[in-house]
């Protein structure tokens, strides 16, 4: 039975015996810890000192902030990091509509306060006196830092993808992590009443400062061992018979190997093991892992990569495709063998198609143009006959260029009159020199 803070003193809770008591409790609420991360979580509840946790994307780093706060009976306040994001999110901020408001509502008990005033400058002294009125815990709107150090009970501080986070909002944290405490200039400086247990997360997406990491118990957490993601895996109760659990971890874990742009996590190993339980799978093979395999893969480029290894990695021996191959069998070969395989077994050159003229004599094999109509092999308009007539030479008619042609590389007769016309305009175009 998981231990709640009803049932149990809030001490007793906070309190880990071991490392061996430690990853007890993270067990019973679902959390599998090894050695090194209960070791790690115990010395933070004895040192008070944070935790920063590293590595790839679906590890479990957030569900350990998520867990310790159910095995402790804390509650979870969670910072979730973004770019842009300023102190006033992280911190606190004023409620300006509120102060607003209030200032409305006692215009008359302000004009009361300046009435016997001689001047302006002696009535914006008096107003002055009462600004910490007006700037006070009433109209203070405490963010997850602020609430995590004011908190009457102890609570479970989750700073979450601190490193998504602009530099300036790691330099606002020092202060936090390492005194527990937050200075507001207009009331003053706000101690922590309960030490609060804080985890930081980061997908290494930028380097972290070194200010930071000081501050903290560092661990880094990457994919578990095939033993232990099965394990994970089992503790789940996906639905999945065991033995294809065996093999679909190993599927997983040959997905990770390939160059993914997202790599799939525990997490999406998991929600593939429900989802082919959902679907009654008795047997693993890729038809039923491709068709689910957006899954666990988020990016087209990468499902087009998986699907290409998915045989091979449910058999070592099986022969994939090669999706180079088009509708033409074996492929074109446009270099020394000009010959194509069309799949009938025969190879068709187009240096030999007797519908086009010969080439000339010594001209190279490079200028020869590929007039095959590709579409002519499954019965459509015969495409070389069709481009052979257009090329003929005097086939328009004297519709086309105004005058009669000449036939087959004949010219066309000019009038004496019109050349001199049109070297006249020319002439007179010509700008002076």
């Amino acid at each position: 039975m998981i231990p709640t803070p009803e049932d149990t003193p809030l001490a007793a809770l906070d309190e880990f015996a071991d490392v061996e008591d430690t990853r007890r409790r993270l067990g019973e609420v679902g959390y599998l810890a090894d050695s090194r991360l209960a070791t790690t979580v115990f010395l933070q509840s004895r040192l008070g000192k944070p935790v920063l946790l590293e590595g790839p994307a679906g590890v479990g780093k957030t569900q350990l902030a998520l867990s310790l706060a159910r095995a402790t009976g804390r509650r979870l306040l969670r910072l979730q990091c973004y770019e842009g994001q300023d102190e006033t999110k992280a911190l606190y901020e004023w409620d300006y509509g509120k102060q607003l408001l209030y200032t409305q509502i006692l215009r008359e008990k302000i004009g009361q306060l300046v009435a016997d005033t001689k001047d302006l400058e002696e009535a914006v002294e008096r107003i002055a006196q009462q600004e910490s009125v007006f700037f006070s815990e009433r109209f203070l709107a405490p963010r997850p830092l602020l609430q995590a150090i004011d908190s009457d009970e102890p609570v479970v501080l989750l700073i979450d993808e601190v490193d998504r986070a602009d530099e300036a909002l790691e330099a606002v944290l020092l202060e936090c992590l390492a005194e527990f405490q937050i200075s507001i200039p207009e009331i003053g400086t706000v101690k922590a009443k309960h030490q609060p247990f804080v985890i930081l997360t980061s997908n290494n997406s930028r380097d972290l400062s070194a200010a930071l990491k000081r501050r903290c118990l560092h661990l880094f957490l990457d994919y578990p061992t095939p033993e232990r993601e099965l394990e994970i895996l089992r503790s789940k109760d996906t639905g999945l018979a065991d033995s294809l659990a065996v093999r679909l971890v190993e599927v997983v874990r040959g997905l990770r190997e390939l160059e993914l742009r997202k790599a799939p996590s525990i997490s999406e190993t998991i929600d593939w093991a429900r989802t082919l339980a959902v679907l009654g799978v008795s047997e693993l093979r890729s038809d039923i892992l491709s068709e689910t395999l957006n899954v666990v893969v988020k990016y087209e480029r990468d499902a087009a990569k998986a699907n290409r290894a998915l045989p091979r990695l449910l058999d070592p021996n099986a022969t994939v495709p090669d999706s180079r191959a088009g509708a033409h069998g074996q492929g074109h070969s446009h270099g020394d063998g000009p010959a194509h395989d069309h799949g009938d077994g025969a190879p068709h050159s187009h240096d030999d198609d007797p519908s086009l003229p010969p080439a000339p004599t010594g001209a190279p094999a490079v200028a020869r143009r590929d007039t095959t109509d590709h579409a002519a092999v499954d019965g459509d308009v015969d495409g070389r006959t069709v481009r052979a007539g257009k090329d003929k030479p005097g086939r328009h008619d004297s519709a086309y260029y105004g005058a009669k042609g000449s036939g087959p590389g004949g010219k066309r007769d000019v009038p004496r009159s019109q050349g001199e016309r049109s070297f006249a305009a020319r002439s007179a175009r010509r700008r002076p020199v």
